[in-house]
């Protein structure tokens, strides 16, 4: 009898046995996902169905010809509002539910390499947190400015260019030479809270979600940093700009060599930025990507590959044995803004106070992107759920069906 207690609890502590069966730890190998039956975990195949049906009738109404979307919202209509980077057509509702790192259920089309919009922001923290991590960057609250080289741009116009026609043009451009723009952290970037000035790519920082009194556009006194909150896109791209300044390498092979293939994403994924955002570091020429895509650019990627990096939030950054990203950067990511407390790094949207999801658990948060793209991660229920062209005002409703269809 004591033999055969000792085997169960040596089954329990190795392989993790719960009342609905094994749930030790599984990572999907690069093309293959395992799928189980909602039963095998817990769930009501029902209410599932259910769940899929509602983001299926809530699709976003907006145009899938992405560029007709964007002239059609407030972007369209913004100063300098026009696409400066690659756009395509989009495919129909399309999810999956992950429960125990297997695939449940999936709709639409996950294999389809779509836009994810601002999804794109968490990868460019991801960036960051790598550098962290090895040794590039010493504290996220170290002024950034000390570790920037003055940016040398390129194109073919401007190989062709004169200098002696503009003796009064700098050849090249600094991201923190304003009084303000040197007291800004490189927390500050991550949080959205630097209020950087300046123009990049041809995009000034107040063209962005410009206020309505057009007269302070310009003008207006600064805030100081890490005091206030304000999502803009222009200052996600000059992270973007610094973190591949650090690396001296274009952050899509960053990404790629140090997160994605080791999560076993796909070779379908793609990331850009703009027809301008090209600089040259060591003699090479390299984009500098977009951390959106609000002027077009940024993340190109299919659902199955943004579940696994949803999967890898989920467990802390680790991925089958090994530590992708540390610990203590997910604890940061997690961790309010002073500014904002429903977000941490970009782009981790924090559940406090259950304000953004009502119906999810407090320590559940997600992230997200126009359209919606949402990766929506719990690790209270070891679930992570992917929404593509779901309506915004219907995230929790969807959430919440979701969750209905555990344990029943």
């Amino acid at each position: 009898m004591k033999i055969k207690l000792f085997i169960i609890a040596t089954c329990i502590l190795l392989c993790g046995i719960t009342e609905y069966g094994l749930s030790q730890q599984y990572f999907p190998e690069k093309n293959y996902w395992e799928n189980k039956k909602p039963e095998d975990v817990g769930m009501n195949e029902k209410l599932l169905q259910k769940a899929i049906q509602y983001a299926q009738q809530n699709a976003s109404k907006a145009d899938k010809n992405l560029k007709k979307a964007h002239y059609q919202s407030a972007f369209g209509r913004e100063p300098f509002g026009y696409p400066i980077g690659p756009m395509k057509q989009r495919g129909k509702p399309t999810g999956l539910v992950i429960k125990n790192g297997y695939i449940i259920a999936e709709w639409g089309e996950p294999e389809r390499v779509d836009l994810t919009f601002s999804v794109a922001k968490s990868l460019v923290s991801a960036t960051v947190g790598l550098g962290y991590d090895q040794g590039l960057i010493k504290s996220e609250n170290d002024l950034v400015y000390p570790y920037m080289a003055p940016i040398i741009p390129y194109s073919s116009l401007q190989a062709q260019r004169n200098k002696a026609d503009n003796l009064e043009e700098e050849d090249v451009f600094e991201l923190f030479n304003t009084e303000h723009n040197r007291k800004i952290t490189w927390d500050h970037l991550l949080r959205q809270t630097s209020d950087w000035e300046g123009t990049l790519w041809g995009k000034p920082d107040w063209a962005d979600r410009p206020e309505k009194d057009s007269e302070n556009w310009i003008d207006r006194e600064r805030n100081e940093p890490g005091s206030v909150y304000e999502y803009n896109d222009t200052r996600v791209n000059v992270l973007a700009l610094a973190s591949m300044n650090i690396w001296r390498k274009a952050l899509p092979v960053v990404l790629k060599e140090n997160l994605m293939d080791k999560i076993g994403a796909s070779d379908t994924w793609r990331w850009t930025g703009y027809e301008n955002s090209f600089v040259i570091i060591d003699g090479q020429i390299l984009q500098a990507v977009s951390g959106g895509s609000h002027w077009g650019g940024g993340m190109f990627i299919n659902a199955y590959d943004q579940a696994r990096f949803g999967l890898l939030t989920l467990k802390n950054g680790a991925w089958n044995g090994k530590q992708i990203l540390s610990e203590e950067w997910i604890k940061k990511s997690l961790t309010p803004t002073s500014a904002q407390p429903t977000y941490g790094f970009m782009n981790y949207f924090l559940n406090t106070d259950k304000s953004l999801l009502p119906d999810a658990p407090e320590s559940a948060f997600y992230h997200l992107g126009a359209g919606v793209n949402m990766i929506y991660v719990d690790k209270e229920n070891d679930l992570v759920v992917v929404t593509r062209w779901l309506e915004g005002p219907h995230m929790n409703g969807f959430i919440k069906k979701v969750l209905e269809s555990l344990n029943n």
